[in-house]
């Protein structure tokens, strides 16, 4: 073992060798070998505590130009958020104090700065895709992001600049290790602790003090708005310290079995009364009516209009902007506020991964006897949505690893969502009972092109005051949202020609991610939407605007369904006319969604009403009737595969393509008779999601004629 690790170590020693070599034969520019640089680098090692300034600032500024894509506007960040300006810089600063522990000061520092531009060129090219800055919880999403097709964060030529800049300072920072000149210190090293630990302590205070004085806000609903006022780098801290919720000061048991008893109401509606209640998220939704500079050349959404003329709607408030639908879904799903979580936090990704269960609009209308579906043309486990609704109480959950999707939008980016029609009504065809029904769009997903689609112009679209690339963008997102309406249009008919006694609910997650300013929508606010409703069973017309965790509870109280600790709470808050931005009715449900989520669940009184489910994915079964070989390949012939669906053989993935969704084909040479092969739907990471029968290979070979026939 030493011989092998020896070999290892002199191996990384020769290369940094050669590196240090090849930045050897590198001159110094001339200033460098100066008298005066020479002097001026002896004095910013020996007084760090002050050469650190300029630097933090300088710093400080460049975060600021790469989240703003703008000098200008970081200029006026500096001059007219300058206390936030001088705070972000005492933050950066404090991080380099770092510095003062370590003789390789110069590594160190370089080291921090990297990290600290790591960081705003990650915020910038976020920004540039969507709406909402980059936080800590993102970093929970790397995973998910890797698997969204055409999310378009990064070209691929930003991509290998972005790789050869990094592996270039990472060579770098190997030859100034090596090379870089050692600080000496006069002052021992536990003094130097003791500053910088010091200088950290003071940061929670500074912070607090600042906070007390309203120069900084200890939370800011509006993230974008937020981390404009405050700077990126408070921004993201908030996102990294303040996750979760918060304690209140009033929770106890007593406090929330009383607001609980005296929000509780008994559901009067009988059960052939009972409607199925479907629930349509619309991925990214805007009525482009609502703003003066959009002109088409026809009506975007007229059946989404003629809903609005009939039946309910309004503009709902939501969480999120440009980004972050499941912060918008959590809030429609549980009736609870993310407002109360950290900036930019998806519960999803965090509490909801320490928890058992989550009450939910499924777990509450089981308890009536209602069977929960949800359908999903986009991966099951993003946004850990697997796990969710399991916690949620849903029984099953079609994602795209369960639908046989063959169509795609135009740039290809995402899968139409025509197939959610059918594979909703199979949901609802599969149970006896009521249902309720989650339904989730992707079809007016971002990435929008700067290019024109030529054969794509259904619709002609011009933006007064944008440029050509703002107005291709405008024009192919305005096709695809024609594509949405059409598409709740041929849904409310598919179940209407169920039979059934059916309301369905549309919601927007969120305004899409095209630089839309708050002088450029109607409600002059990014964060409303619209929802529409549809009934076939004479539910009378009542507009009113909402929160998306008053969506569900309202259109439940109309029917007399009062289920829930969160459902009954917001419904006895709206029937008392209490406003939804005052003291009373945030801290009361403040103080039940902490019970739930974090506390004790006194609000249950020891009842277990919210298992989690066993939720089955899928709703037909994959399976394998016959297979022929030909062409040097294995025909697998079956029913309900998809593009995820791999073959295995004897336990073993083996390359597996898709011809349809009932043809599947292997190699022969992965196979021979009396092997047993399966099929399995495969999510993210490795996930099985549903397994066919297992069948004993017994291969008749056929010829091309043979086949043919």
């Amino acid at each position: 073992m030493k011989e092998f690790f020896s070999k290892i170590g002199g191996f990384f020693k020769n290369i940094g060798d050669k590196i240090s070599g090849f930045f050897g034969k590198i001159p110094k520019p001339k200033f460098m070998q100066s008298e005066k640089w020479k002097k001026v680098s002896d004095f910013l090692k020996k007084h760090m505590f002050i050469s650190h300034i300029p630097l933090s600032l300088i710093m400080c500024f460049v975060l600021e130009w790469m989240s703003r894509h703008s000098f200008i506007n970081a200029c006026h960040f500096v001059t007219d958020h300058t206390a936030a300006y001088l705070y972000n810089s005492f933050l950066i600063y404090i991080v380099y104090s770092l510095c003062f522990l370590f003789k390789r000061q110069t590594f160190t520092r370089m080291i921090i700065s990297a990290v600290f531009v790591a960081l705003g060129i990650t915020n910038c090219i976020v920004l540039y895709n969507r709406v909402t800055p980059f936080g800590f919880t993102d970093l929970n999403m790397i995973t998910d992001l890797l698997t969204m097709q055409g999310a378009g964060y990064m070209s691929v030529g930003l991509t290998v600049i972005l790789f050869v800049a990094l592996g270039s300072y990472i060579i770098y920072l190997v030859w100034l290790f090596r090379k870089g000149q050692k600080t000496t210190y006069k002052m021992p090293f536990w003094g130097r602790l003791i500053i910088v630990v010091l200088c950290f302590v003071s940061l929670p205070l500074t912070t607090k003090f600042l906070q007390k004085q309203e120069i900084l806000a200890a939370y800011f609903g509006n993230l974008q708005q937020g981390y404009f006022d405050y700077g990126y780098l408070y921004g993201f801290s908030t996102s990294v310290f303040d996750r979760g919720m918060s304690k209140p000061m009033d929770y106890n048991e007593e406090n929330v079995v009383k607001i609980a008893d005296e929000t509780a109401k008994e559901t009067t509606i009988t059960a052939e009364q009972e409607p199925n209640i479907i629930v349509v998220l619309l991925e990214s939704f805007y009525d482009v009516s609502e703003s003066d500079f959009i002109k088409t050349s026809e009506d975007a959404t007229p059946f989404a209009h003629s809903l609005e003329r009939d039946f309910s709607t309004g503009h709902l408030t939501v969480p999120v902007v440009g980004a972050g639908t499941c912060n918008s879904e959590f809030e429609v799903l549980t009736a609870m506020s993310c407002r109360y979580f950290g900036p930019g936090e998806y519960p999803q990704k965090t509490v909801l991964k320490d928890v058992d269960k989550c009450e939910s609009v499924a777990g509450d209308l089981r308890n009536i006897g209602y069977s929960s579906h949800v359908v999903h043309n986009n991966g099951g486990n993003f946004y850990s949505r697997v796990n969710a609704f399991t916690l949620m109480g849903f029984d099953t959950f079609q994602s795209k690893e369960m639908l046989d999707i063959v169509d795609y939008t135009p740039m290809g980016s995402w899968p139409t969502d025509d197939i959610l029609i059918q594979s909703s009504v199979d949901a609802m065809d599969m149970t006896p009972n009521k249902d309720m029904l989650y339904t989730i769009t992707v079809g007016t997903h971002g990435n929008y092109p700067k290019v024109p689609y030529p054969d794509d112009q259904k619709i002609k679209v011009s933006c007064e005051g944008k440029s050509q690339e703002v107005t291709n963008q405008w024009t192919y997102y305005i096709n695809r949202l024609n594509e949405m309406d059409t598409f709740m249009k041929n849904y409310c008919e598919a179940l209407n020609n169920r039979g059934e006694k059916t309301i369905v609910i549309f919601f927007g997650d969120h305004l899409p991610t095209l630089g839309l300013t708050e002088a450029e929508v109607a409600t002059h606010d990014l964060y409303k939407t619209k929802y529409f409703t549809w009934n076939n069973f004479g539910m009378s017309k009542d507009d009113m605007d909402l929160t998306a965790y008053q969506l569900v509870p309202e259109y439940l109280d109309r029917m007399g369904i009062h289920e829930g600790v969160m459902i009954n709470y917001n419904q006895d808050r709206m029937e008392k006319d209490i406003p939804t931005n005052s003291e009373e009715y945030q801290e009361g449900l403040k103080l039940l969604q902490y019970d739930i989520l974090y506390g004790k669940q006194y609000a249950y009184k020891g009842e277990d009403k919210y298992p989690a489910s066993n939720l089955v994915m899928g709703v037909k079964d994959v399976v394998i009737n016959r297979m022929y070989n030909f062409d040097d390949e294995l025909h697998i012939y079956g029913d309900n595969f998809t593009n995820w669906s791999k073959v295995y053989v004897n336990g073993n993935k083996v390359a597996t393509g898709y011809k349809s969704g009932q043809c599947l084909t292997i190699d022969t040479e992965d196979v021979k008779n009396g092997d047993v092969i399966c099929v399995q739907q495969m999510g993210s990471n490795n996930s099985v999601f549903r397994r066919s029968n297992e069948v004993v290979v017994n291969i008749p070979t056929l010829n091309q004629e043979e086949a043919k026939q």
